[in-house]
């Protein structure tokens, strides 16, 4: 859809593909879309490359959810980032996977760590570390790499997320990594997530601006509007064309 390639997949399938690979020791780098980074990859060659580099694209955010509906294609539901993690974190637990956290400032990464292992007694935590770690990348990467962390989680804001990993990706040493943005303050309970019932309106970006308005309402005002534009035009291209959305 508009260029991108998605995987139409719900969470159960999602965690079940991921599990698998995590098994077979096949690496994967994943990736969450929604309004704001699609809008984001078309005026950011970098981010783009980065996004489209991924093995699977979950779609995270039920604007994008119905939009690619609008077009005609079958999305079952929306795979949110954050409730990936926990599906992922609790599988590693079961397995015994060692997980790496980076990212967020030092107190809320390490507060993530104190719940998460009160939540899983058999996770193993192979290291973490916050982010801001930008002067020296490769010593952060070596650091990772010595910990044996097979899952690798980057709670770091985009795009310097998903441009961190495609930059190292065959230097981290992990099978699987994945970017989670800002989970790391939902599950340290530093951000309150929006009630089930905005998530499934698509009023979670909405919920966001009201917890933070000075730094998030121009955000998505901007991209909200670019995106709506993107698919009037799009729309128009496939009732023009009698494509399929692509």
């Amino acid at each position: 859809m508009l260029g991108i390639e998605m995987h139409s997949a719900t969470m159960a399938e999602t965690v079940a593909w991921l599990d698998t690979r995590i098994a077979e020791r096949k690496f994967t780098q994943h990736v969450v879309v929604n309004v704001a980074k699609i809008v984001n990859m078309r005026r950011d060659r970098i981010l783009s490359d980065s996004v489209r580099s991924c093995d699977i694209v979950n779609i995270d955010g039920m604007g994008v959810v119905w939009a690619a509906r609008l077009l005609g294609h079958e999305v079952p539901e929306r795979v949110s980032g954050v409730d990936l993690f926990s599906e992922l974190v609790r599988l590693a637990a079961v397995n015994e996977y060692p997980v790496f956290l980076l990212g967020a400032k030092e107190e809320v990464v390490e507060k993530v760590v104190h719940t998460l292992r009160k939540r899983h007694l058999a996770l193993k935590i192979a290291g973490y570390h916050h982010g801001y770690f930008w002067e020296d990348e490769e010593a952060l990467v070596q650091k990772i790499h010595d910990s044996g962390a097979r899952l690798l989680f980057v709670a770091i804001t985009s795009p310097k997320k998903e441009n961190f990993i495609n930059r190292w990706k065959d230097d981290l040493g992990v099978d699987f990594v994945m970017g989670v943005g800002g989970t790391f303050d939902v599950v340290a309970g530093r951000v309150k997530r929006a009630p089930v019932w905005m998530q499934k309106s698509g009023l979670e970006w909405l919920y966001r601006v009201i917890q933070e308005p000075r730094r998030m309402w121009k955000r998505y005002l901007v991209t909200n509007c670019l995106f709506a534009a993107m698919m009037f035009r799009e729309r128009l291209r496939v009732r023009k064309y009698g494509l399929h959305g692509g």
